[in-house]
């Protein structure tokens, strides 16, 4: 970056989300719903890719984590075992002036003694605890027995049907379950884009290992989640780790991945060391036995504990799009002629290939049109013929896709396209039946090149 000027914002990204289809306000028409985000064309694709990027790490790649997709409604006494019902709220005050309303436990602390509102210094109320998950009856009759709440995480799926997925795949400790999904949160407050919304996705895997054995597999968990951020191309002196000193109910150890965002560093994952927490109370609460029958053990039986690995998928989403955001001088001698680039690992990319006719006439739209049908397979891809074809390149720029198929006058004397490059603005010369092979080995031995590489 020349300057501040050209730096990544948090609006510069809010507005290239909007301009270019990534993210919209949910129900914008209305004044907006808070809280809320619709992802659009190019923002569903991305979050799409940050997840398979993520289920691959998980599941393919390892032969002992297996998949889940538990229910969003699940039986209300599941979040008494939890802990949810007792334990899942934040302190809230609000301000009798304004009306502002606050996380206790964010503010500063002497204003909080103080009583004093820090946006208009008008009187707070006194903290009171207000719980994050929203409830809501299941059929037609409401009392204590339809009672449900929307999921504040996923991973109680994970847990509720431990036994089943053990006896059903033959699982062996150690073992992992991953699962994707929506989780819903009654959020005090709202802010920072799609950073804290009341609706969100989530990635996470329960690793179940024997007790004594939980600090090495903690640790080594902690190195594999660190790595996948490194491998998609987030600079590592953008990550650090938080390590927390106030555990939660059921933790034994924890630490957050947390990434510089515009807004300072905030966490985009949490590894947990649960102990067995979780399967302990669920035996409690259900009657059933959760215990582990450990058959190369000498058929011990025991509660297992449980590493978590915990990232939020919208966060991630929001991490990529700022790391590969960049406002890059491309004038030549000395000019100023700033493009905007979207340095996007290409197996992240909404958009792989760009496919664009040098001009409309002539037939080149045609075979245009043709090659991107015969690069569909095998990509995502675009096709732009509208404006100049510098024009065209930045819009694809813009949105990081990293790589542009060009077809002029040549290609239909010899059948040879032109690849040009994103990160590079380079441009090589190949034959078309070679393209599908060429795109896919620049795919493989890609190198990061955003503005912190």
């Amino acid at each position: 970056m020349a300057n501040d000027e050209h730096k990544c914002t948090m609006d510069k990204i809010i507005s290239l989300c909007k301009r270019r289809g990534f993210v919209y306000q949910s129900s914008e028409i209305y004044g907006g719903q808070a809280g809320a985000w619709d992802y659009g064309p190019l923002g569903i694709d991305l979050k799409k890719n940050i997840q398979a990027a993520w289920w691959k790490e998980m599941t393919q790649l390892h032969d002992n984590v297996v998949g889940l997709d538990s229910a969003i409604f699940m039986h209300h006494t599941t979040w008494e075992a939890s802990g949810h019902v007792a334990h899942f709220s934040d302190p809230m005050v609000d301000c009798k002036e304004c009306r502002h309303r606050f996380r206790a436990d964010q503010m500063d602390q002497e204003l909080l003694k103080q009583r004093k509102c820090p946006d208009c210094g008008g009187e707070l109320t006194e903290p009171r605890e207000f719980n994050l998950m929203f409830k809501t009856h299941l059929g037609p009759v409401e009392d204590d027995q339809s009672i449900v709440y929307l999921r504040p995480e996923t991973c109680q799926g994970i847990f509720v049907d431990f036994k089943n997925i053990v006896q059903s795949n033959r699982m062996k400790i150690p073992f992992g379950v991953a699962q994707t999904g929506k989780s819903f949160r009654n959020e005090i407050i709202f802010k920072n884009f799609i950073f804290r919304t009341c609706e969100f996705e989530q990635m996470e895997m329960e690793y179940f290992v024997k007790p004594g054995t939980d600090v090495a597999a903690f640790e080594e968990w902690r190195k594999q989640r660190w790595a996948f951020y490194l491998k998609y191309g987030i600079a590592e002196n953008n990550l650090r780790w938080h390590h927390h000193e106030k555990l939660a109910h059921y933790a034994k150890d924890a630490y957050d991945i947390e990434y510089n965002y515009p807004i300072g560093f905030q966490e985009i994952e949490g590894v947990h060391n649960r102990t067995d927490f979780d399967l302990s109370q669920h035996s409690k609460f259900s009657g059933k036995d959760m215990s582990y029958i450990d058959q190369d053990d000498g058929n011990k039986k025991y509660i297992p504990y449980v590493i978590e690995t915990s990232a939020g998928l919208n966060r991630n989403l929001l991490m990529f799009l700022c790391e590969a955001y960049e406002e890059q001088n491309v004038g030549a001698s000395g000019e100023e002629d700033y493009r905007t680039v979207l340095h996007l690992d290409p197996r992240l990319a909404p958009v792989t290939v760009a496919v664009l006719p040098m001009m409309k006439k002539d037939g080149l739209a045609e075979i245009a049109k043709e090659i991107q049908h015969e690069l569909k397979e095998d990509f995502v891809t675009d096709y732009d013929q509208s404006g100049t074809i510098g024009k065209r390149y930045r819009r694809q720029d813009e949105v990081g896709t990293p790589f542009c198929v060009t077809v002029d006058y040549q290609t239909k004397d010899d059948d040879t396209v032109t690849i040009r490059f994103r990160d590079s603005m380079e441009q090589i010369r190949v034959a078309r039946k070679d393209l599908v092979v060429k795109l896919q080995e620049n795919i493989r031995s890609y190198k990061h090149c955003g503005p912190e590489a």
